[in-house]
Protein backbone atom coordinates (compact mmCIF):
# COMPACT_ATOMS: atom_id res chain seq x y z
CA UNK A 1 0.00 0.00 0.00
CA UNK A 2 2.87 2.35 0.81
CA UNK A 3 4.40 1.82 -2.64
CA UNK A 4 1.14 2.81 -4.37
CA UNK A 5 0.89 5.95 -2.26
CA UNK A 6 4.48 6.81 -3.08
CA UNK A 7 3.87 6.34 -6.82
CA UNK A 8 0.76 8.54 -6.68
CA UNK A 9 2.79 11.20 -4.86
CA UNK A 10 5.18 11.39 -7.83
CA UNK A 11 2.32 12.04 -10.27
CA UNK A 12 0.88 15.04 -8.36
CA UNK A 13 3.27 17.54 -10.03
CA UNK A 14 2.36 16.14 -13.46
CA UNK A 15 -1.36 16.60 -12.79
CA UNK A 16 -0.77 20.08 -11.38
CA UNK A 17 1.03 21.16 -14.56
CA UNK A 18 -1.67 19.81 -16.84
CA UNK A 19 -4.38 21.71 -14.96
CA UNK A 20 -2.75 25.10 -15.71
CA UNK A 21 -3.30 24.59 -19.41
CA UNK A 22 -6.62 26.31 -20.11
CA UNK A 23 -6.82 26.90 -23.85
CA UNK A 24 -9.70 27.69 -26.16
CA UNK A 25 -10.29 25.25 -29.01
CA UNK A 26 -12.21 26.32 -32.11
CA UNK A 27 -12.97 24.63 -35.41
CA UNK A 28 -13.13 26.62 -38.63
CA UNK A 29 -16.58 26.00 -40.17
CA UNK A 30 -15.21 25.99 -43.73
CA UNK A 31 -11.80 24.34 -43.59
CA UNK A 32 -12.59 22.20 -40.51
CA UNK A 33 -9.13 23.15 -39.18
CA UNK A 34 -8.82 23.01 -35.38
CA UNK A 35 -7.21 26.04 -33.73
CA UNK A 36 -5.93 26.18 -30.16
CA UNK A 37 -5.67 29.65 -28.59
CA UNK A 38 -4.58 31.22 -25.33
CA UNK A 39 -7.04 34.06 -25.84
CA UNK A 40 -6.04 37.71 -25.57
CA UNK A 41 -3.89 38.46 -22.52
CA UNK A 42 -3.13 42.01 -21.35
CA UNK A 43 0.34 43.36 -20.67
CA UNK A 44 1.52 46.76 -19.42
CA UNK A 45 1.18 48.59 -22.75
CA UNK A 46 -0.14 45.90 -25.06
CA UNK A 47 -1.77 42.50 -25.44
CA UNK A 48 -0.73 39.12 -26.80
CA UNK A 49 -2.24 35.87 -27.97
CA UNK A 50 -0.70 32.51 -28.89
CA UNK A 51 -2.50 30.28 -31.41
CA UNK A 52 -1.61 26.83 -32.62
CA UNK A 53 -2.81 24.97 -35.69
CA UNK A 54 -1.73 21.80 -37.44
CA UNK A 55 0.83 23.75 -39.46
CA UNK A 56 2.08 26.61 -37.25
CA UNK A 57 2.24 28.35 -33.89
CA UNK A 58 1.49 32.07 -34.14
CA UNK A 59 2.37 34.75 -31.59
CA UNK A 60 0.33 37.94 -32.02
CA UNK A 61 1.15 41.12 -30.13
CA UNK A 62 -1.06 44.20 -30.21
CA UNK A 63 0.55 47.56 -29.43
CA UNK A 64 -1.77 50.48 -29.89
CA UNK A 65 -0.73 53.29 -32.22
CA UNK A 66 2.09 51.43 -33.99
CA UNK A 67 2.56 50.59 -37.66
CA UNK A 68 4.40 47.41 -38.61
CA UNK A 69 5.55 46.07 -41.99
CA UNK A 70 7.55 43.06 -43.18
CA UNK A 71 10.84 44.77 -42.14
CA UNK A 72 9.71 45.26 -38.52
CA UNK A 73 11.49 43.22 -35.86
CA UNK A 74 11.15 42.17 -32.24
CA UNK A 75 14.04 41.50 -29.87
CA UNK A 76 13.19 39.13 -27.03
CA UNK A 77 15.39 39.45 -23.92
CA UNK A 78 15.75 36.57 -21.47
CA UNK A 79 16.24 36.66 -17.70
CA UNK A 80 19.78 36.31 -16.35
CA UNK A 81 21.56 36.46 -19.71
CA UNK A 82 22.57 38.90 -22.40
CA UNK A 83 21.34 36.51 -25.08
CA UNK A 84 18.35 37.68 -27.09
CA UNK A 85 16.17 36.30 -29.84
CA UNK A 86 15.56 38.45 -32.91
CA UNK A 87 12.27 37.76 -34.67
CA UNK A 88 10.85 39.25 -37.84
CA UNK A 89 7.24 40.29 -38.34
CA UNK A 90 5.45 37.57 -40.28
CA UNK A 91 2.15 39.44 -40.38
CA UNK A 92 0.87 41.86 -42.98
CA UNK A 93 1.70 45.55 -43.13
CA UNK A 94 -0.71 47.33 -40.78
CA UNK A 95 -1.20 50.40 -38.60
CA UNK A 96 -3.38 48.52 -36.13
CA UNK A 97 -0.37 47.69 -33.95
CA UNK A 98 -0.44 43.97 -34.80
CA UNK A 99 2.91 42.17 -34.82
CA UNK A 100 3.10 38.43 -35.58
CA UNK A 101 5.89 35.90 -35.48
CA UNK A 102 5.30 32.28 -36.33
CA UNK A 103 6.98 28.93 -35.96
CA UNK A 104 6.31 25.72 -37.86
CA UNK A 105 4.43 23.15 -35.80
CA UNK A 106 6.83 20.22 -36.02
CA UNK A 107 7.88 17.36 -33.81
CA UNK A 108 10.34 18.13 -32.28
CA UNK A 109 9.59 21.83 -31.85
CA UNK A 110 11.93 24.40 -33.44
CA UNK A 111 14.81 25.34 -31.12
CA UNK A 112 13.83 29.04 -31.08
CA UNK A 113 10.34 28.11 -29.86
CA UNK A 114 11.80 25.77 -27.24
CA UNK A 115 14.01 28.61 -25.96
CA UNK A 116 10.96 30.86 -25.56
CA UNK A 117 9.32 28.12 -23.49
CA UNK A 118 12.37 27.32 -21.35
CA UNK A 119 13.66 30.77 -20.43
CA UNK A 120 11.77 33.59 -18.76
CA UNK A 121 11.30 36.60 -21.03
CA UNK A 122 12.02 39.88 -19.25
CA UNK A 123 11.19 42.26 -22.10
CA UNK A 124 10.39 42.50 -25.78
CA UNK A 125 11.45 45.47 -27.93
CA UNK A 126 9.48 46.07 -31.10
CA UNK A 127 10.87 48.16 -33.99
CA UNK A 128 8.08 49.64 -36.10
CA UNK A 129 8.21 50.72 -39.75
CA UNK A 130 9.96 54.00 -38.79
CA UNK A 131 12.64 52.13 -36.75
CA UNK A 132 11.22 53.56 -33.51
CA UNK A 133 11.44 51.10 -30.62
CA UNK A 134 8.65 50.24 -28.21
CA UNK A 135 9.49 48.10 -25.21
CA UNK A 136 7.21 45.82 -23.21
CA UNK A 137 8.62 44.80 -19.82
CA UNK A 138 7.11 41.80 -18.08
CA UNK A 139 6.61 41.35 -14.36
CA UNK A 140 7.70 38.13 -12.67
CA UNK A 141 4.12 36.81 -12.80
CA UNK A 142 3.72 37.74 -16.49
CA UNK A 143 7.02 36.02 -17.30
CA UNK A 144 5.84 32.76 -15.74
CA UNK A 145 2.40 32.99 -17.37
CA UNK A 146 3.92 33.58 -20.82
CA UNK A 147 6.39 30.72 -20.41
CA UNK A 148 3.61 28.35 -19.27
CA UNK A 149 1.35 29.37 -22.18
CA UNK A 150 4.12 28.89 -24.74
CA UNK A 151 4.78 25.36 -23.46
CA UNK A 152 1.09 24.60 -23.22
CA UNK A 153 0.25 25.73 -26.78
CA UNK A 154 3.34 24.01 -28.19
CA UNK A 155 2.46 20.71 -26.51
CA UNK A 156 -1.24 20.83 -27.41
CA UNK A 157 -0.45 21.81 -31.02
CA UNK A 158 1.71 18.70 -31.43
CA UNK A 159 -1.42 16.63 -30.81
CA UNK A 160 -2.95 18.20 -33.96
CA UNK A 161 -0.17 16.67 -36.09
CA UNK A 162 -1.62 13.17 -35.73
Amino acid sequence: MKSYSLILLFFIPVFALSQNCTLKTTKDPYTKEIKISSGLISLNNGQYSIEGTKSEIDFMFSIEGKCFDDASTASVFFEGTRVKANLKNSGTMNCDGLFHFTFRNTNPSPSALMNLGKKKITSIRFKDNTNKETSISLTEEQQQTLMDLINCVANESKKLLQ
